[in-house]
């Protein structure tokens, strides 16, 4: 009687079917591939650095590598160059800047740089740029001087729309300029420069507009002419005045004052002397007549 040899069971266990099934499951070969690699790092730097020594070291080693970096010669800013800007303002910027060069363009803050450039008066706007050969470029654009204002403490030069470009030592270094005087002026100085402009027929006798209460003008003239202005509609106002100045040659009359407050009733007030003159004829009229 033959002896029966025994047989390997071709079916897998019951644990390798559970595990060929669990690999099968796209969430389970994903945790494999990544999630078990990245806790076992995670776990591995973790305990790495819990040791503060080897903190230490870690952070000053990234720190020397940047430095070492920053430091390299193809980032280091060796010079200022300004465009577009005077001798003074130029000289102004460098001072804000305070640059020490060399300097790495790393530690520079452009945006910054920039905005302190803009806060100084004289400049309208400021571009910068880091050029190739380390140079740090300023591309100014100042405001223009257009009016000279007198206020209670000294004289201010402003740009057409009324902002301050800078002090003004004395009145005859900018004799050039239109001048104005009150408190608020600078706020209407757009309002100003039209008013020079219709004033062509007497501009070379204007001292100066004077703001009244923060509202009106006067235009004061050589001689102690004086037209007072409304508040509304200046503009209109004295470009009557100046047509009645070229047809009637107003001003040249002995007149102290023409008064345009009101629009539809305008006053002329003459001279004292004047006015005691015309009292006299009257009065040697009257006493001929009796």
């Amino acid at each position: 009687m033959s002896q029966m040899t025994g047989r390997i069971d071709p079916a897998p266990s019951r644990w390798a079917y559970r595990i060929e099934r669990l690999w099968l499951t796209p969430m389970f070969r994903l945790f494999v591939r990544v999630g078990l690699p990245f806790v076992i790092v995670f776990a591995g730097t973790s305990i790495y650095f819990a040791d503060e020594s080897r903190r230490d070291m870690v952070v000053a080693s990234y720190m020397e590598m940047k430095h070492s970096i920053q430091q390299r010669p193809e980032f280091m800013v060796k010079l200022m160059s300004i465009d577009g800007a005077s001798d003074e303002v130029s000289e102004d910027i460098r001072k804000i800047m305070a640059l020490d060069f060399p300097v790495s363009s790393w530690d520079l803050d452009l945006e910054g740089m920039r905005q302190r450039a803009m806060g100084l008066d004289a400049v309208a706007d400021a571009k910068i740029q880091i050029r190739p050969g380390g140079i740090l470029q300023f591309s100014v654009a100042q405001r223009q001087p257009a009016i000279v204002w007198r206020r209670g403490d000294g004289l201010e030069v402003l740009d057409p729309q009324g902002l301050r470009v800078g002090p003004l030592d004395a009145r005859t270094d900018r004799s050039d300029l239109p001048l104005i005087a009150g408190e608020g002026a600078d706020m209407a100085a757009v309002e100003a420069r039209r008013l020079f402009a219709v004033a062509g027929p007497v501009v070379d006798r204007i001292r100066g507009l004077v703001r009244v209460g923060n509202r009106r003008w006067d235009v004061v003239l050589d001689g102690g002419q004086r037209i007072m202005l409304p508040a509304e509609g200046a503009v209109a106002a004295l470009e009557r005045v100046m047509a009645r100045v070229q047809m009637q040659d107003l001003l040249a009359r002995r007149i102290d004052v023409i008064d345009m407050r009101n629009p539809n009733r305008p006053t002329v007030r003459v001279a004292p002397e004047v006015m005691e003159e015309i009292q006299k004829t009257r009065a040697a009229i009257s006493g001929g007549q009796n």
